[in-house]
This record gives C-alpha cells, structure tokens and sequence, in this order.
C-alpha cells in the first residue's frame, strides 16, 4: 500500500517530535548540554584566612567552626589554590564582577565614606550581563564600589539590592560590635577624641535597593536579615522561573564581629582570645547552610554555589583577626609588619573556596589548580552561554573545565597587584609562575603588635618555591638555574600583561574624589542620620 502524501508528512512530523523529545530527555538526565541555564550564587566573606575553614585545615569535625562550609566541600570541590584579585575590599571586588586587573577597571583601592564616585561606568558588570540576558539578579551585603546615584548596585545590574554600602566598621552603631580599637555608641562625643579610626559622625546605613531603610542599622541581627532576604530571593526566583544570579557579599569576617548571644562561643585555640572570632565564624557558617539548604530543595541539579573571600585576614585586629594557616610571609614577618590583608604574600590573597553543584561538579574532590576571583566572570557566563563582551579585554580565565571535569590545569601566570601596603596602588608587584612566585616588590602591613615592613624593590626578584616552601620563608638562590629560569620567565609574563593593558582599547578610571555631603544619611539634620524604616 502506498502512502499518501498528508501520511508520509504526519509520519515525518512524528519522528521528528521523537527525536525532539528524545534529546530533551537525554538533557534532562544530564547526558548532553542542558536547556535550562543554571543558576549561580556567589558567597563572598570578607577578610577571612584560608586557614578558618576547617576542611583546609583538616580538623575533626568537633573542632571545626565551619561543619556547613565542610560539608558543602565533601559533596563539592574544594580549590586550595585559589585566590582573591586583589588584598582588600574595593578593588577585590570590582575584579570579581568585572573580570578584569583594576589597571583595567580603575578601581585600585578602596572608596569611602564621601566618595563621590565608584566602579566606572564604562564597566560592565557579570550582573549586567546576566539581567540582559534574562536573569534575575539580585545582591545582598556590602557593596563598596560606589554609593551615589549611578554608581548603587541596582544600576549596575542587580534587580533587587539589600545591604550596606561599604565595610561594617565606617559608620557607628547604638550597641558596637568586637573591634580593636573599641568605638563607642553614635552620639558619644568621646568616641572621636579617643579613637580617630572609628566613625562617629555618620551612622552606618541599611539600604534596600535605593533607600536607606535603617540608620544606624543593628550589627547584631544583620546576619539574621541577610538570611531572611536571600532565602526569600531563592523562593521567588523560583516561582517566576527564572534563572538567578545571588551575590552575598557578607559582613562576615569583618571588625566589628557581632556574634548573636544565643550562639555559644566554641572552643578555640585561643581559649581567651579567639572565643569571638570562632562565634563569628560559626554564625558565618550557619548562614552559608541555610542558603544551600533553600537552593538544595529549590533547584538542587541547577544551581552552581561558589563561596570565596575578598582578601586575607586584617591582622592589624589581633584576636578579631582569622587564621591564614600555613601561609605565613615568613619572610615578611621576621623583618616586621604583617603578611595578610593589604599585601601580596599568600595570606593576602589565597582565600578559602569550595564550589557546590550536586551532580556537575564531582563530589568530594580537591582541586590544586592556580585560580583567581578573576575567573568568576568568565566561568558563569560560559556555564550560561554568554559570550564575554568583544569590546574589552579581560584578565579571567573560564574554568569550567576545572569545575566539572577535574582539569587541573589552571592559570600559567597570576599577577597580585598592591593594594596598599607598599608601592603604588594597583601597581602588579608579584607573580605566580606554576609553583613559583617572584616578588618585584614586597612590604608589610601593621601587624597587631604596630610593626609595618617597609618597602623593598627587589631587582633582580625575590623568588620562593610554593610547594617546598608554603610559608614563603627562605627565597631561593639567585645563582642558580632554577631561579634564572624562573626569573626570565616571569620577566617575559610581566611585560607581557603591562604592554596588553597599555595596548587596551577600554582603560576605566574611577573617581576618587572625596565630598562629605555625599556621605549616605537619612536625615542630614541629625548627627547620626537617625532613620528606621520600621
């Protein structure tokens, strides 16, 4: 019997909505590129040590402060050499969302409390890119690339925006968190007298998307409202059926440390001293759990949770200070100053990471490979099919391959820029060749003791070998060839990287300028901008 020409093309439409349907069943089951776009969600601590997550310090579970961090590592992959763009906050973070060196964005170091400017407009954020594409963004936490105007976070790409615009420390509070030195409540006319580092005059502000909801706001149920708020984030997102991107960018570790009465203060291993430090941290943790646990009954197989840090510990704060484990700056320390936060030593930069996707990143895996906060960028919009802007250059790498395949090829070359602690800002001072690390430059911190290191040029480079020596303590022997190798090479890199950036078509410069009025208040009237929502 011959078929007839309506049959033969119902048949054909048939085989061809099989096959339709076949291929989004294999997508769904994993076994080819997915339809739906993920979801991403980036946790970033602020001024927290490598050495704080119990998982990299290998403890028992019993003496560890981060069980939800380390559980999250033992069903995810935790990336031991992974590392912040720069060693303090604003240019940290203007790295991360724009993938690019902040020779590049302009942002070098941090804005403050009358900045009128911030992240340049030129730039264009992961969450720009994102929301264009159909996402749902959404932040919460500290900002610090800009608080006026264009520069607030729900013109740079975010949908939705809760938090506070710079560090919990530039602004007082009516019930002060832990700090070194102790400030006092807003309003008392001996707190600038006594302590010109802590803020009097402006109260730290609470805003929610462009307005100032709370202020002063109250340290000590922040982490509770940061909760509350992403959580919610989660839920809707979910019900419109979008995917989302969740920045948290947390008070957590940052002075002031307001840990919540009713979390019993663990032992630490400074009984008298770090008993603060580790009820903070076990806070920070316990908020890390419940939003994996949201995302886990949301959209458990689609949602990729990147937690990282913005730099290394402030040591300069003592017993409110976290832990960079073995990477001490060995180097730096015995000829003074400190070797974390504001430097280019590995307790500046290398930061606690774990990357959470069940069923696309391999469960309890490690990953040695060399990456940066830089990478962010590049890695998600891959992961979401977006192609990186044509009209800029970028200094990000797209790790896909290390998170889902376990590649364990990274970064040949990672440049740290001084962000503060000697040189010239955003100046590329050291870099990272495989297991080498040559510095140009090098310089200490206040320490908690009030040692600072002065700076050093070094010419030819002062080089240590990572893996014989995590504690950058001994630098290796000029004479031999181990070390001309490594020097000409990172010679090469280096000019390599200053003349792409001369060469680049896009160079942002950031606005500096300082202009008390544009301090953010509620009412101007009043000395602590007094201003609550509720």
């Amino acid at each position: 019997m011959v078929a007839s020409v309506s049959q033969l093309l119902l048949f054909g439409t048939l085989l061809c909505c099989g096959l339709l349907y076949h291929r989004v069943s294999q997508n769904r089951a994993g076994n080819m590129t997915r339809t739906r776009r993920p979801n991403f969600i980036i946790i970033l601590a602020d001024d927290i040590g490598w050495g704080d997550l119990g998982a990299n310090q290998q403890k028992p579970q019993a003496l560890s402060h981060t069980p939800n961090l380390d559980l999250m590592a033992q069903e995810g992959m935790r990336l031991t050499d992974f590392h912040s763009p720069a060693s303090t906050c604003s240019p940290s973070r203007a790295a991360l969302l724009t993938g690019r060196h902040g020779r590049r964005n302009g942002v070098t170091h941090n804005f403050a409390v009358g900045s009128v400017g911030g992240l340049p407009l030129s730039e264009t954020t992961l969450a720009e890119m994102l929301h264009r594409t159909g996402y749902y963004t959404a932040m919460i936490g500290k900002w610090h690339l800009g608080h006026t105007g264009p520069y607030s976070p729900t013109n740079r790409g975010f949908d939705y925006y809760l938090g506070i615009p710079y560090s919990n420390d530039m602004g007082c509070t009516d019930q002060p968190g832990y700090d070194v030195p102790p400030c006092l409540p807003c309003g008392d006319p001996g707190s600038e007298i006594r302590h010109s580092s802590c803020y009097s005059k402006v109260a730290l502000p609470l805003f929610e998307n462009g307005t100032i909801v709370e202020q002063p706001l109250d340290l000590w149920r922040l982490t509770q409202q940061y909760t509350s708020t992403a959580l919610n984030v989660i839920s809707k997102a979910r019900k419109q059926g979008q995917p989302f991107l969740l920045y948290m960018a947390l008070a957590h570790m940052h002075v002031p440390l307001s840990p919540p009465s009713h979390v019993p203060l663990p032992n630490a291993s400074h009984p008298k001293e770090g008993v603060v430090y580790a009820a903070s941290l076990q806070e920070m943790d316990g908020l890390v759990g419940a939003i994996k646990n949201a995302s886990d009954s949301s959209d458990k197989g689609n949602t990729l949770i990147w937690f990282t840090g913005d730099n290394g510990p402030w040591e300069q704060k003592c017993q409110y200070a976290g832990s960079v484990g073995p990477f001490q700056g060995k180097w730096q320390t015995s000829r003074g100053g400190g070797s974390a936060k504001r430097t280019t030593w590995e307790g500046g930069h290398r930061v606690p990471t774990v990357a959470y996707w069940p069923g696309r990143v391999p469960a309890n895996s490690t990953s040695s490979a060399l990456l940066s906060g830089l990478d962010i960028l590049p890695t998600l919009l891959s992961l979401a099919g977006v192609k990186l802007l044509p009209d800029r250059r970028y200094d990000g790498i797209d790790a896909t391959d290390v998170l889902l395949h376990g590649n364990e090829t990274g970064r040949e070359f990672l440049f740290h820029p001084n962000s503060g602690a000697a040189g010239k800002y955003g100046e590329l001072q050291t870099v990272r060749l495989g297991q080498h690390k040559a510095f140009y430059i090098t310089g200490g911190a206040e320490a908690c003791e009030g040692s600072t290191g002065k700076e050093q040029v070094h010419n030819p480079p002062l080089i240590f070998h990572l893996s014989q020596d995590e504690g950058e303590e001994t630098a290796l022997d000029p004479t031999t060839d181990e070390y001309r190798e490594v020097a000409e090479r990172g010679m090469r890199a280096r000019e390599a990287l200053l003349y792409d950036i001369a060469t680049d078509p896009l160079i942002s410069t950031a606005d500096y300028t300082i202009d008390q009025s544009a301090a953010p208040c509620c009412d101007p009237r009043h000395t602590s901008c007094r201003c609550n929502a509720g």
